[in-house]
């Protein structure tokens, strides 16, 4: 009679596997389904992705390839890496399909919200990251060059430069999910972070210096729409948890 807990649990923990092992392969489907419904179009893809940089260089220079396979690698990595920004949705719902069922009725009224914005922040980070931030910093670089210097980019570094940026301003435009989880998980409190602010603000311009090229234009936009969303994700914090107390007392009691 002992052993049949144990058995059950171990069934369980068996299932738990087999459901997880589903979702992963749920989420690398759909990767696999968009890089393959986009490969044909590689080339356009990394044109347009390129163009922020064509667009700031001096008449008559243009990018070059170094190594002998980066004309074929480095638009397949492009396309690679869309592909799996594209499914991030996908992925995330599959996420939240494993946990779902482990968490309490205001913790899901929580997460809904949190997961459909997280992705559009992460969205919203790129899109400032290519329209804003890319004709700025990459017209300062023409700018600078010395006398002399013709400006002839490696694709593949340029791939690479321009990942960095869509991460570090895809992940900069989560702080207010970040805010809110701290809040709601009762790390913290919104009234500490908001006497946190002066500190928060040396960071954000600290964090802009690291991840942004040398130049003050890149690491202003960036440190300032850190520090306005950790703003916004004060006040969101106080609207979400105080709606969230009730809930928490009457579960208590």
């Amino acid at each position: 009679m002992s052993e049949l807990p144990e058995e059950d649990q171990e069934l369980s923990f068996l299932q738990h596997l087999v459901e997880l092992r589903s979702r992963l392969l749920k989420a690398c489907m759909t990767i696999v389904i968009v890089l393959l419904a986009l490969l044909p179009f590689s080339r356009r893809i990394y044109e347009a992705l390129a163009s922020p940089m064509l667009a700031q260089m001096p008449e008559g220079s243009s990018m070059i390839a170094i190594d002998v396979a980066s004309p074929f690698l480095t638009p397949f990595k492009m396309t690679m890496l869309l592909s799996i920004m594209i499914s991030i949705p996908m992925v995330l719902y599959q996420l939240w399909a494993f946990v779902a069922p482990a968490l309490f009725k205001h913790e899901k009224r929580l997460a809904r919200p949190l997961l459909l914005s997280s992705v559009f922040l992460f969205y919203a980070g790129c899109a400032f990251a290519y329209f804003v931030v890319f004709p700025l910093v990459f017209g300062f670089m023409n700018r600078v060059a010395p006398e002399g210097v013709a400006v002839m980019t490696d694709i593949s570094k340029y791939l690479d430069f321009v990942m960095t940026l869509f991460l570090a301003f895809g992940i900069t435009f989560e702080v207010p999910i970040a805010t809110i989880i701290l809040v709601a998980t009762g790390v913290t409190t919104a009234a500490k972070l908001g006497s946190w602010r002066p500190y928060i603000i040396v960071g954000a311009f600290a964090i802009g210096m690291i991840l942004t090229p040398p130049d003050v234009i890149s690491q202003t936009l960036l440190a300032l729409p850190m520090w306005l969303l950790f703003e916004i994700g004060i006040v969101m914090s106080r609207i979400l948890v105080k709606d969230q107390e009730p809930v928490e007392d009457q579960a208590t009691s």
